[in-house]
């Protein structure tokens, strides 16, 4: 393969060495500078109409926008001269003329790129006395997205990924001069399954989300890596968290996975995550009914309940959980005869980003079932309840029992049932064991792709409930069968040096971008 040709410049002072036909902008983030910008987005096509990323280059006759200026080998960049900050100063003053001071209600205070720059270098007073123009306060672009007119700056980007990367062409900009907004198509609302994208991509707070209208401040929040559990696709996220609740739901980004976007079933898939009807403490069955307990008598019952087990054994287990927690599931089993299912809902279509290769909200809808197939098990959800009737030790891994009958579960010797919400199926249960869930633990999932990624825990998990890999481990050193482990990244290290799918993998090679599977040890 032909080496791309590179450009060396010095940018401030620090030379950077990338590839040609890179612009300036992006060249300068190798530098560590972050040129101001508001029109420019690294997912969308380039419009350079803001005008705020003007920079000096040594030799050209006037100021160059570095969004949509390529490198050159030997060029020099200057950012802060007394020209490149005045014009900047003055795009500034030019956006603020309009632009209502009303960051106190706004939902973007505190994540506001006009707020950032202005503070960064705009000037400490306007020329301007007069208040500020009004449009209509707030329109509604549709389910989940307002406009706010009056904040608009008009950098066009909710336009162009609409137009490019939807290609559903409903937005545009109406009207000219000082009078201009973004318009709707009369006809149309924004309801295209990735529109919530155009509330991430607004520099200021104009696209506001309904669903996270005045829920938080940005200063409030905690935001933590994740790995969105909506469909097979794996996209990156953040989830935003507030006194120890999730509250939103962003795209993280990922080059190889979901670049900077992610579909609106994912974003608001979120509020189970928060449930209250969780299981607390470990539960047995103690005087005909399940009671609870503290772990060191349940894990010593669970133990108690596998060693004394002979014949098939079946472990039924989520596609959403851990693979860290399926493989010790496995583990549990082994040395029986084991059946390892799974069960992967599904819905009928898929919902793709045009303007973005192999990005879409797919029909499987469950974030590991690629991990689960890695590590041996398999999917089939008619044959899962037939599977379970007459085995001598039933294992359920957060798997919700839906159509599995309380009859058939009860033909099972022994259920032990492993997950966060208790399912009226598994009542009978000799022993429940309460998890935490992706929101509360770290760990990792397989996408549709095969690629590993890891996620983060963003809350406290409620009550006795623990990150399962901790559950199932701890009952595995009650069975004399490995030591206690104190991360997930021990589970992970102990499960790739067992499974060659997973061999030559680790937490800290995957980073915050994953590997693909067939590519581990390379």
């Amino acid at each position: 393969m032909a080496n791309t040709e590179m450009a060396t410049l010095t940018i401030e002072g620090f030379e950077v060495t990338v590839p040609k036909g890179t612009m300036v902008i992006e060249a300068a983030k190798q530098a560590g500078i972050v040129v101001p910008h508001y029109c420019y987005h690294p997912g969308l096509p380039v419009a350079g109409v803001c005008r705020m990323c003007l920079v000096e280059i040594e030799g050209a006759p006037k100021l160059q926008i570095a969004c949509a200026t390529e490198v050159a080998e030997g060029q020099v960049v200057l950012l802060y001269t007394d020209e490149a900050s005045k014009a900047r100063k003055s795009v500034l003053e030019y956006l603020l003329i309009n632009h209502p001071l009303d960051c106190p209600i706004c939902d973007q205070a505190g994540e506001c790129e006009l707020q950032d720059f202005v503070f960064q270098e705009g000037q400490s007073n306007t020329r301007y006395g007069a208040f500020a123009k009004r449009f209509i306060p707030v329109e509604d672009f549709g389910p989940d997205v307002l406009y706010v007119a009056n904040r608009c700056i008009l950098c066009t980007r909710c336009v162009r990924f609409m137009d490019h990367v939807a290609e559903d062409d409903v937005l545009n900009v109406s009207e000219r001069g000082d009078r201009a907004v973004i318009g709707i198509h009369p006809d149309a609302t924004l309801d295209h399954e990735w529109a919530g994208n155009v509330v991430d991509l607004c520099p200021v707070g104009s696209l506001i989300s309904k669903d996270f209208l005045h829920k938080a401040r940005a200063w409030e929040l905690d935001k933590t890596p994740g790995i969105c559990t909506g469909c097979s696709q794996g996209c990156n996220i953040n989830l935003d968290t507030r006194e120890n609740v999730v509250v939103r739901l962003r795209p993280r980004g990922n080059d190889e996975v979901n670049r900077y976007f992610m579909c609106d079933t994912g974003r608001l898939h979120y509020r189970w995550m928060n449930r209250g009807d969780r299981i607390e403490a470990p539960l047995v069955i103690q005087g005909g009914g399940l009671q609870a307990t503290d772990w060191d008598h349940a894990l010593q019952d669970v133990a108690r309940l596998v060693q004394g087990s002979c014949g098939r054994a079946v472990a039924l287990v989520s596609p959403n959980a851990s693979t860290e927690a399926l493989y010790l599931t496995k583990e549990l089993l082994a040395g029986l005869d084991a059946t390892l299912r799974f069960r992967t809902p599904t819905v009928e279509g898929e919902h793709p980003l045009p303007g973005v290769p192999n990005l879409a909200l797919r029909e499987e809808r469950a974030a590991n079932a690629a991990g689960a197939k890695a590590l041996g098990y398999t999917s089939d959800s008619a044959a899962a309840g037939k599977a379970i009737q007459g085995a001598s030790l039933v294992v359920v891994l957060d798997d919700d029992l839906n159509g599995v009958s309380r009859e058939a579960l009860e033909k099972a010797a022994n259920l032990i049932y492993i997950g966060t919400i208790l399912p009226e199926a598994a009542r009978g249960a000799a022993a429940v064991l309460p998890v935490a869930n992706v929101a509360e633990e770290d760990g990792t999932f397989v996408n549709r792709d095969g690629r590993v990624q890891r996620y983060a825990q963003a809350k406290v998990a409620p009550g006795l409930a623990r990150p399962a890999w901790w559950v199932l481990s701890e009952v595995l050193r009650e069975l004399g069968r490995g030591e206690s482990l104190f991360s997930a990244e021990e589970a992970f290290a102990r499960m790739a040096e067992a499974e060659g799918a997973f061999s030559g993998l680790s937490h800290a090679a995957l980073g915050l971008r994953g590997q693909i599977l067939s590519q581990a040890g390379v």
